[in-house]
């Protein structure tokens, strides 16, 4: 059974009549990387930031659908930002680290927790600014 990733992938490709080459002439990344990715069995890892955005480019898709498709693929779920966040660029490590805290244990995740309060109280304080 094919990944999301590659759904994706032959969707775009048989819709728009497209080779593999072509998806990458049109997005600037290897043609072998477009044939891994619609070809592998399992992503064992997330590809990287520039990989996407070329994907993304390559299918005509946005960049988040390729994104969101790449990281099921991965085993990895990507939740949304909050509507109330300020807008800002996707940052895939964040996404990432997300993602993989809800594959751990329950003990492992209040470790990471503990980690995390720990690190924001060390974090200096941003003060408000002063208008």
């Amino acid at each position: 059974m094919a990944n999301a990733l590659q759904q994706l992938m032959r969707q775009r490709l048989d819709r728009q009549g497209w080779s593999y080459g072509e998806v990458a002439r049109r997005g600037g990344i290897p043609r072998s990387t477009v044939h891994h990715l619609a070809t592998a069995e399992r992503l064992v890892r997330m590809p990287q930031p520039a990989t996407l955005e070329g994907l993304s480019r390559g299918l005509d898709l946005p960049l988040d659908t390729v994104r969101r498709a790449a990281a099921e693929a991965c085993g990895i779920h990507l939740y949304p930002a909050s509507q109330d966040a300020p807008q800002s660029p996707p940052d895939p490590e964040v996404d990432l680290l997300i993602a993989s805290v809800q594959r751990l244990s329950s003990d492992d995740r209040r470790h990471v927790a503990a980690l995390v309060e720990s690190l924001l109280e060390r974090a200096p304080k941003e003060s408000p600014s002063q208008d």
